[in-house]
């Protein structure tokens, strides 16, 4: 898959504003490969683009052009055998690829997230939604339970997900397939609303 080099404000590419903040997501150039016996299969070859703060980026493609491998390299989850060629990702400015998993995983959730296309298989049904919430936004702030239960709460309601207090308890089961997206995209949200 080939995307484009404009960015998502629309100005021409290398046309940054004067005093422009960086974007919000840089990706450039980025190959990703996977050795098997029959050679090397390019998975991702040469993709750029960028995302400005508050813009959307829409990538299309038919099936197995790479859309979901490009943004698996960009949270650092390339499935092994296959690695990053070559190629940078930018969170905010800050490169985020060739870090170690340690690093990496301060940056998963806290500043960039992925949410699954089928939520089911992204939640642990054996722990109800509001504990999985709760758990996402603790690990990156070191939060006590109470704290992170108060801030699951907030999430689910900034999701819009209707009585937030009783379906903290729900398990994945007991949503509906709607909910349980809103509630994906929930767990990596970086702020908690203002009530």
């Amino acid at each position: 898959m080939t995307v484009g080099s404009a960015p998502a404000d629309g100005t021409a590419p290398g046309a940054e504003a004067a005093g422009a903040t960086a974007d919000a997501l840089r990706v450039d150039d980025l190959h990703v490969a996977f050795p098997t016996r029959d050679g090397v299969i390019r998975a991702v070859a040469g993709v750029s683009y960028r995302i400005a703060r508050g813009r959307t980026l829409g990538i299309v493609g038919e099936s197995g052009s790479g859309k979901s491998m490009t943004a698996l390299a960009v949270l650092g989850l390339v499935p092994r055998p296959g690695r990053i060629l070559k190629g940078t990702v930018r969170v905010g400015g800050d490169v985020i690829n060739g870090l170690d998993e340690r690093a990496m995983s301060r940056v998963r959730g806290a500043r960039v997230a992925m949410i699954f296309q089928e939520p089911m298989t992204a939640l642990n049904p054996v722990l109800t939604v509001g504990a999985q919430v709760a758990e996402a936004w603790s690990l990156h702030r070191r939060a006590d339970t109470g704290k992170a239960r108060e801030a699951a709460l907030a999430l689910l309601a900034r999701v819009r997900i209707p009585e937030p207090s009783r379906r903290y308890g729900d398990y994945p089961h007991q949503m509906s397939g709607g909910m349980r997206q809103r509630a994906m995209i929930a767990m990596p949200s970086p702020d908690i609303p203002k009530s």
